[in-house]
C-alpha cells in the first residue's frame, strides 16, 4: 500500500515537470503509473514489425536454392562482417542491406546468360543475429548484442562486459515498447544481486541505459521521495 501510494505521488509529480527530454526532441507530456512492479512483456507485434522488411545484416545465415540445378541449390551461407557473401558462379555479392527478395534478383543476374538462361533463385532465412539488445551507458563495451534464449538484466550488462568503473549501480533504465506504448522502468542492479528483487527479463529491441544518464531524469522526484531504490519504478510514457 505504501508502494502504491509512493508510485501514485511520484506519478503527479512527474507528470508536472514539463519540457523532460528523453534523448530526443519529443517530449514527455504524461506518465501513467503501472500496475505492478514487472516491465510488461512486449507483444509479437512489438518483437516484429509486420510492415517493415526484413534486411539481411552482417553474419546472417541463409539457404540459397536454384531451381532445377542441383550443384546450386540447398546452399547454405553466412554473410561476412562486411555483410557479403560468396556464391558459385555469381561470386562476391554485398548482401547486407537487402532484402531477401533483392538478393535473388541480384543472383538471378549475374547468373543469367552466361550460366544459366532463366534462373529461377529461392533465398531464404535461416538464423538471425537482427533480434539484438541495445546497452548503453556506463558499461565497457556499449552496442548492439543478440538476444539468445532467456537474456536477464543482469546477463546483459555481462554481454557489454560489465559495468565501467564510476556506473551509478541504482541508476539503470530498460526503455520498451509494449502494444505500441513506451514504457521506461529504472532498477538497482545493487539490490538484484542482493536478492532484493527478480533479475528482469530483457527482450528483443529493448534499450539497457547504464548508469549517469538522461533518462534517469523521468525518475528524479520519485528517487527524491525515496532516494533509496529497493523495488523498480515502472511508468507508461506518452510523448507529443
Amino acid at each position: 500500500m505504501r508502494y502504491r501510494f509512493l508510485l501514485l505521488a511520484m506519478s503527479f509529480a512527474l507528470a508536472s515537470c514539463g519540457g523532460s527530454q528523453l534523448g530526443g526532441s519529443n517530449s514527455v507530456s504524461d506518465i501513467k503509473v503501472v500496475d505492478g512492479e514487472v516491465l510488461p512483456e512486449p507483444t509479437r507485434l512489438d518483437l516484429f514489425e509486420q510492415n517493415r522488411p526484413y534486411l539481411i545484416g552482417p553474419f546472417d545465415k541463409l539457404t540459397i536454392d536454384v531451381f532445377g540445378i542441383e550443384e546450386l541449390s540447398k546452399q547454405e551461407v553466412q554473410t561476412d562482417a562486411g555483410g557479403r557473401i560468396s556464391f558459385p558462379l555469381a561470386g562476391v555479392i554485398t548482401a547486407a542491406g537487402k532484402t531477401p527478395g533483392e538478393l535473388e534478383e541480384e543472383i538471378e543476374g549475374r547468373l543469367r546468360g552466361q550460366y544459366v538462361r532463366d534462373p529461377q533463385v529461392t533465398v531464404n532465412l535461416k538464423e538471425t543475429v537482427s533480434q539484438v539488445v541495445t546497452i548503453d551507458g556506463q558499461v565497457r563495451e556499449p552496442g548492439l548484442y543478440p538476444v539468445i534464449g532467456r537474456m536477464t538484466l543482469m546477463r546483459a550488462v555481462a554481454v557489454a562486459k560489465g559495468t565501467a568503473e564510476f556506473a551509478k549501480l541504482d541508476d539503470v533504465v530498460i526503455f520498451r515498447t509494449v502494444n505500441g506504448q513506451k514504457m521506461a522502468a529504472l532498477y538497482n542492479l545493487k539490490a538484484i544481486r542482493r536478492g532484493v528483487y527478480n533479475d528482469p527479463e530483457v527482450f528483443a529491441n529493448d534499450v539497457v541505459v547504464v548508469g549517469d544518464s538522461q533518462a534517469r531524469r523521468l525518475f528524479k522526484d520519485a528517487l527524491q521521495i525515496a532516494p533509496t531504490l529497493l523495488t523498480p519504478l515502472v511508468y507508461v510514457l506518452t510523448t507529443n
